[in-house]
C-alpha cells in the first residue's frame, strides 16, 4: 500500500494568456495636406482678385478643363483644375473634405505617396471628365474622391489590425462615396470627374497603399509597412499609362464635343 504524500505533486506552470498589446502606427505631420490647402486657397484668392480687377477669371481661363483646348495640346488642363474653384461654397466644401480625409491618410501613407495619390487621382478624374463630359470643369473633388477610395482600401487591406472597427469604418466610406456620387447626378456637377478620381485612387492605393504588419517579440513590437518602393512605382506607372492612353484615345476619337 502506497503512502499518500502530505504535499500535492508540483504542477506544470501554466503559460500566461496572451494579452492584447497597443502599437501605434507610424505617423508623419500632414504637411502636404496643409500646403495643398494653402496653395488652393491662394489660387482662389487670385481668381477673386482677377475677377475684381479685370472682370475675368484669368486663372480659370488658363487652367480649367476645356475639352477643345486639351485637344489643341493644352494637356496641363488635365491636372490644373484641381487648384481652381467656382465659388466660396465650392472651395469650402472641398477643403473641408481634404482636411477630414487627407490629414489621417497622409499620416499613414507618408508625404511622397500621399502627394502621388492626390495628383494621380486628380489626373484620372479630369481624364474621365474630358472623355465623358463636354462642359468646362474645375475643382479638387477629383482628387478628394481618390483620397476617399484610398481610405477605403487602407481599411480593407489592414482590417486584421482594426477588427470590427475597420468593417464599420469601411461601410461608412462606401456609404459616403455612394451618397456623393448620387448627389453628383444633379445638373452642373461633373460626376464623371468624381468617378475617374475614385478609380485612379483605387488603382494606385490597391497596389501601393500601406499594408501594415506587426513585427518583433513583445514588448519590442513595431509596425512595418510591407509595401516596397517598386510597388509605388508600379502603381504610379499603371495609373499614368492607363489614363494617358484613355486621354490619347479621346483626343484622337472624341467621345464628347
Amino acid at each position: 500500500m502506497n503512502d499518500h504524500p502530505s504535499q500535492p505533486y508540483p504542477q506544470e506552470p501554466r503559460s500566461p494568456k496572451p494579452q492584447p498589446a497597443s502599437i501605434a502606427l507610424p505617423s508623419v505631420t500632414p504637411l502636404v495636406t496643409y500646403v495643398t490647402l494653402g496653395v488652393t486657397v491662394l489660387v482662389f484668392l487670385l481668381q477673386a482678385g482677377s475677377n475684381f480687377l479685370f472682370k475675368v477669371d484669368i486663372p480659370l481661363q488658363l487652367g480649367a478643363k476645356v475639352n477643345n483646348l486639351i485637344r489643341l495640346g493644352q494637356l496641363w488642363r488635365l491636372i490644373t483644375p484641381v487648384l481652381l474653384h467656382g465659388s466660396i461654397l465650392h472651395i469650402g466644401f472641398n477643403m473641408y473634405a481634404l482636411l477630414v480625409i487627407g490629414v489621417g491618410l497622409e499620416r499613414r501613407m507618408g508625404h511622397g505617396r500621399y502627394l502621388l495619390l492626390y495628383l494621380l487621382a486628380g489626373f484620372a478624374g479630369n481624364v474621365f471628365s474630358f472623355l465623358f463630359s463636354s462642359g468646362i470643369s474645375v475643382g479638387a473633388s477629383t482628387s478628394i474622391f481618390g483620397l476617399l477610395a484610398a481610405e477605403g482600401v487602407f481599411l480593407y487591406h489592414n482590417r486584421a489590425l482594426f477588427g470590427q472597427q475597420a468593417r464599420r469604418a469601411l461601410g461608412n466610406i462606401i456609404f459616403i462615396a455612394m451618397i456623393n456620387l448620387f448627389i453628383g447626378l444633379q445638373p452642373g456637377i461633373d460626376n464623371w470627374g468624381h468617378v475617374g478620381g475614385l478609380l485612379g485612387g483605387l488603382i494606385f492605393s490597391w497596389i501601393a497603399g500601406p499594408r501594415w504588419e506587426v513585427e518583433g517579440v513583445y514588448p519590442l513590437l513595431k509596425m512595418v509597412d510591407r509595401r516596397e518602393g517598386r510597388d509605388v512605382i508600379l502603381g504610379t506607372a499603371l495609373v499614368l499609362i492607363a489614363f494617358a492612353a484613355l486621354a490619347a484615345l479621346g483626343v484622337g476619337f472624341p467621345i464628347t464635343r
